[in-house]
């Protein structure tokens, strides 16, 4: 049974997809019945066997025991999986039960559409109606004497409305109004000593505004009831009358008489609803609400009450006129459903009040404050799936059924609490676990970081490990024996031993991972403060790839793992990533080469993360050293992306030592050793000075003179300096010879020549003669 009721709830779903198709479905048949020709008497039997059901019933049971003895079917041709799944695989066992599983509820639904849908009992009356003449006349009675009868009912009722509307008047205006809570004055005194001299007043003063409340209400209660007789004393006038002019000769034959007392019958019960709403919840109701609310109540009160007493009284008119008792059953199954619907979508409009009044206020804390907030943003799920299981409960016509789904409802929602108090806790106590020490902060500065990084991942397999399990407990809550699929053997107990394998690979995966980075900036940061900075820097650049190649290790075994679990062979896997890489090796030999390179200058300790240098004809600092590439940032912010392939040569002025070099060009009259001595004088003013003590190795190396012609000197040397002190020593050098040669005098050479000619003049100007100067 409790099967059956779980299998209703999704039969409540799937109700308007089957009716649609077994009503388009059934019309199909008797064009095949034309095909065999019955005597009268023989359809008149067959038509009294189908209509009787004890009679349909035994020739049911005859038919499938005839089916039942039949000779044994050939057996299906089987079918292979395009997936080469091993068949003692959990692949295929889950597979395998999920396909069983689903076709044995897809069973149950069809089961029990068709069992709530006989929509072809219907047709097949309207068809019958529709052709038989004596039907046809009896329905034409039927609709001149209800119109006659429900015109002077009508009639009757509009009198008795104009009678009572003073009397209704009367009673509206002397009904007392409803009190209010007013806004309560604070008085001008001296604040209160303590919390307990002012929380006692608006306790006091609600109470007695809740006693002055119901009192009211026993006041408005005489005028309410009075009201709603007044209003009920049309309705009373209509069926009166109409049950006067039904007891003439107009309520012949009985068939008529039944028809227009169902009919009137389902006038009155609407009027008489629709007076009672307005008499509870209205502007005079006994529970006075705002118009716009009281609107809202009388408007969906008149469309449930409307469609629920139309449809069942139209069942019942088409019962007396010959509709079979599965159609008539159909029919007041599907009135009832869009009752239900009805119900579901004001649910959905209200679902946001509602959830005001669930949710606790803002300034609560705790669980049961997190739990109501939960609840209201959910609340409408769990009403709408009561509604349409009460309906599925009713529909099918299940034996304690409503025991049943109260016990499931009650169990769900204490499984779903109780899951969703586990998850807090558990995740309180995670996030409690993952505080780490000072000390230990201390001793491993990253590792807070690294712990963050899976905290939201663990967060989220503890909440789905626990969810679960919840789930599981609501399987056994329904009736369904979900624990046996965890037994030994069974697919449970693989697919969790499968789980358990894939998720030890990936936590111990995750730990090399995490060691590995750890271990790695722990030596980087040991190393740097120890002053090993070439040996950081190379250990840094070595750090990408190494982290690159670890993933890919760990990726590869564990997603093996995964797949061997899974029932999958690996073995043509491995064979064939064997293949594939040596078509890669072959197809991509630039590829292979720009590898090995990177390899062999990262061992040898060419290049480093941060050095100056010069490859194939371009220069900037390194800014990243893959296993294939290298990246410089040139000195206008260009970055360049060099293959290791295409790498001859590298120079790099970034390996402790920077020489700045010395070369000026003196006049040809100038003494040099006065000009050397200058430049010594300049180089030791310089160490001595604290910006350029660090950057300068030694004093200035004067190597003599280097060129000699008739115009100018050379003289060249070097200063050591550090990496980093090359070109500021070199620049400041440059402008401390410039200004020392200033202000000893002496004369840089020009790069230009000064050739001195005789030009002879005029005989006139023989006596000026002087000579030119002309450039060259």
């Amino acid at each position: 049974m409790s099967h059956k009721l779980a299998s209703a709830l999704l039969a409540a779903f799937f109700l308007a997809i089957s009716s649609l198709s077994v009503a388009r479905a059934e019309p199909a048949a008797p064009a095949v019945n034309n095909a065999t020709t019955l005597s009268p008497d023989e359809a008149r039997r067959a038509l009294e066997t189908l209509q009787d059901d004890k009679k349909r019933g035994q020739m049911i049971d005859t038919l499938r025991a005839i089916a039942n003895a039949s000779g044994p079917e050939l057996p299906a041709p089987e079918q292979k999986s395009p997936i080469p799944l091993s068949a003692d695989g959990l692949g295929a066992q889950l597979l395998l039960t999920v396909s069983e599983e689903i076709g044995e509820i897809s069973r149950d639904v069809a089961d029990m559409a068709r069992t709530l849908t006989h929509f072809s009992a219907f047709y097949y009356w309207i068809v019958r109606t529709a052709n038989d003449p004596d039907a046809y006349n009896l329905l034409i009675e039927i609709a001149w004497k209800l119109a006659l009868v429900f015109g002077s009912a009508l009639a009757a009722e509009w009198v008795i409305v104009r009678l009572i509307r003073r009397p209704v008047a009367f009673l509206e205006g002397r009904m007392p109004q409803t009190a209010r809570l007013p806004a309560q004055a604070l008085p001008i005194a001296d604040p209160p000593s303590s919390v307990a001299d002012v929380t006692p007043e608006p306790e006091l003063h609600k109470r007695r505004h809740s006693l002055a409340r119901v009192w009211q209400l026993l006041l408005r209660l005489p005028f309410v009831l009075g009201r709603l007789l007044f209003e009920l004393l049309p309705v009373v006038a209509f069926v009166g009358l109409a049950t006067a002019l039904l007891g003439t000769e107009i309520g012949e034959p009985a068939t008529v008489r039944l028809v227009i007392l169902a009919v009137v019958n389902a006038y009155a019960f609407s009027r008489g609803l629709i007076c009672v709403v307005r008499a509870l919840a209205g502007p005079f109701g006994l529970f006075p609400v705002r118009a716009e609310t009281a609107a809202y109540v009388e408007i969906w009160a008149r469309r449930i009450v409307g469609v629920a007493v139309t449809g069942i009284a139209f069942a019942n008119v088409a019962l007396l006129l010959g509709l079979h008792r599965a159609g008539y059953a159909a029919l007041i199954r599907m009135v009832m459903l869009v009752v239900h619907l009805f119900v579901v979508v004001i649910i959905l409009q209200c679902r946001r009040q509602v959830a005001d009044a669930i949710r606790a206020p803002a300034d609560r804390q705790g669980i049961a404050a997190r739990l109501r907030n939960r609840i209201a943003g959910g609340w409408h799920y769990l009403a709408i799936a009561l509604d349409l299981a009460l309906w599925a409960v009713w529909a099918l016509n299940i034996r304690n059924g409503y025991s049943l789904l109260l016990q499931y409802f009650v169990g769900t929602i204490v499984v779903v609490l109780v899951t969703r108090v586990a998850i807090m806790v558990t995740l309180s106590l995670i996030d409690r676990g993952f505080r780490i020490q000072p000390e230990i902060l201390h001793r491993f500065p990253g590792l807070e970081i690294r712990a963050n990084r899976y905290l939201p991942l663990l967060r989220k397999i503890v909440s789905g490990v626990i969810a679960f399990v919840g789930f599981v407990a609501v399987l056994e809550v329904w009736g369904v024996d979900a624990i046996v699929w965890f037994y030994g053997g069974q697919i449970g107990s693989r697919l969790l031993s499968a789980v358990a394998t894939i998720g030890v690979a990936v936590i111990i995966a995750a730990a090399i991972w995490e060691a590995s980075n750890a271990l790695l900036d722990r030596q980087i940061n040991t190393l740097s403060r120890d002053g090993h900075y070439a040996r950081a820097a190379r250990l840094r650049t070595f750090q990408p790839m190494l982290r690159t190649a670890l993933l890919c290790l760990i990726a590869t075994v564990v997603g093996l793992t995964a797949l061997s679990e899974i029932g999958v062979n690996v073995a043509p896997l491995l064979a064939g990533a064997g293949i594939v890489g040596i078509a890669i090796g072959f197809g991509s030999q630039k590829l292979v080469q720009d590898l090995i390179t990177g390899l062999f200058l990262l061992l040898e300790n060419t290049v480093q993360v941060g050095d100056t240098v010069s490859v194939s004809g371009l220069s900037g600092v390194v800014e990243n050293v893959s296993i294939r590439t290298i990246r410089l940032r040139a000195g206008d912010g260009a970055v360049h992306i060099v293959p290791f392939s295409a790498v001859t040569t590298i120079t790099n002025a970034s390996r402790g030592a920077g020489n700045a070099s010395v070369s000026v060009n003196v006049a040809y009259k100038e003494d040099t050793d006065r000009a050397g001595q200058i430049l010594k004088d300049i180089v030791e003013e310089m160490r001595r000075e604290t910006e350029f003590r660090a950057l300068i190795r030694g004093d200035l190396e004067l190597w003599g003179i280097d060129k000699v012609d008739g115009a100018m000197v050379s003289i060249v040397g070097q200063i050591r300096c550090t990496e980093a002190g090359r070109w500021p020593v070199q620049r400041e050098f440059n402008r401390r010879m410039k200004q020392r040669f200033q202000q000893n005098g002496i004369e840089v050479a020009s790069a230009t020549q000064t050739i001195l000619m005789h030009v002879a003049p005029p005989a006139d100007h023989a006596a000026n003669l002087t000579p030119r100067r002309a450039a060259g």
